[in-house]
């Protein structure tokens, strides 16, 4: 059965938003793994990524073009992630990283004044003596 253009445009197009789709995802599950981690560990956390992406992509595809799964779909996913992954990745890893050092300094600079705060309050014992 041929498709017309228009809807294998469209096909085209769902799939490369799918590649950008995983794309962003494994960018996401790379900031939440962490490094110092069992091979066990990391193999079950890779499965279960996978199966996600196969979700999601399996849930976007049927929203937008009911699944019409074929070779080129699949070789347009892999052009959306390697163009992901080549373009943007390193943007949205630097933009990543500003906000988790951001986040952690906030903490740390929360941290040091609520600690100063009980020091002055229950330690301070010089003031007293006067």
């Amino acid at each position: 059965m041929l498709l017309p253009l228009e809807i294998q445009i469209r096909i085209v197009l769902s799939s490369l938003v799918a590649g950008l789709i995983i794309g962003v995802v494994f960018d996401l599950y790379r900031l939440f793994r962490g490094f110092r981690v069992p091979k066990l560990i990391i193999v079950i956390e890779d499965i279960l990524f996978w199966i996600l992406c196969a979700m999601l992509v399996f849930i976007f595809l049927l929203y937008v073009n009911y699944a019409l799964l074929s070779v080129y779909v699949y070789f347009f996913i892999l052009i959306g992630d390697i163009i992901y992954l080549k373009l943007v990745s390193p943007y949205f890893i630097s933009v990543e990283n500003k906000i988790g050092r951001g986040f952690l300094k906030g903490i740390r600079v929360g941290c040091k004044n609520l600690s100063y705060a009980f020091r002055i309050a229950f330690f301070n014992k010089n003031s007293n003596k006067k």
